[in-house]
């Protein structure tokens, strides 16, 4: 079972926000430490209180320190890192299955029964492994606030996968430079209730994330965009 009492929009949201503020935290007290360590060298040995130079020998127990000591932080950093990453290369066996088809500027994802949508849909609580696939260039699939990004190379596979423990709308970007109208390259997460993804799953009837055209030329637009044609097939 998965827990539903969570408030983080997903799994990885807690070991990402654990190393980035250690990290973080570790870097802005080296900062005020460093710095306030070189004035008061600047304050202390400047050229009007010393007027002729002194050689300072070297001090063992010094050297010992700031070697071992940078050397212990950098491996709790490694693992605070590894410990984050680790989990996030095997999806769990039960997990709903989505692929992702990055293109020019578009993404699109398709599910196990044959439907497509521009917006990743997903039920909360349930495990999503999201197979990526390019269709031209290296594009990036990333939901900042899921903590999870992941390069989408053309030729290999690759996927990445999380647990949503939120329901609401999140924004999906390409986080790869791909092109004239990469900006442009966005998406919506929407995390549904289990009741209400199951409705839109077993609905045919409407593709999500498309509305009424108002004027004529505007549907033919629409899948033009969608199917990623404007690439090439562009007014200008």
């Amino acid at each position: 079972m998965y827990s539903t009492t969570a408030t983080d929009a997903s799994n990885f949201v807690s070991t990402y926000n654990t190393a980035f503020f250690f990290i973080a935290g570790v870097s802005l007290v080296l900062l005020i430490g460093i710095t306030a360590l070189m004035l008061y060298f600047i304050y202390t040995y400047n050229s009007r209180k010393h007027k002729e130079a002194v050689q300072i020998e070297g001090n063992t127990t010094l050297e010992i320190v700031w070697t071992v000591i940078p050397l212990i932080l950098a491996v709790v950093m490694f693992y605070f890192g590894w410990a984050g990453w680790h989990p996030m290369t095997t999806a769990p066996k039960d997990a709903l299955n989505v692929t992702s088809v990055a293109r020019m500027w578009k993404f699109s994802f398709k599910y196990e029964n044959g439907k497509e949508s521009p917006d990743l849909v997903i039920p909360v609580n349930t495990p999503v492994k999201i197979n990526l696939i390019s269709l031209d260039v290296i594009h990036s699939l990333f939901i900042p606030e899921f903590r999870i990004k992941s390069d989408i190379i053309p030729g290999r596979k690759k996927m990445m996968w999380f647990l949503p423990e939120r329901i609401g709308e999140y924004e999906l970007y390409c986080a790869e430079y791909c092109g004239l109208q990469h900006s442009y390259m966005k998406s919506m997460v929407k995390v549904l209730s289990q009741k209400e993804y199951l409705s839109w799953y077993t609905d045919t009837t409407a593709v999500a994330g498309t509305k009424a055209a108002t004027s004529p030329g505007e549907e033919g637009l629409t899948i033009m965009v969608t199917q990623g044609c404007v690439a090439c097939h562009s007014s200008d």
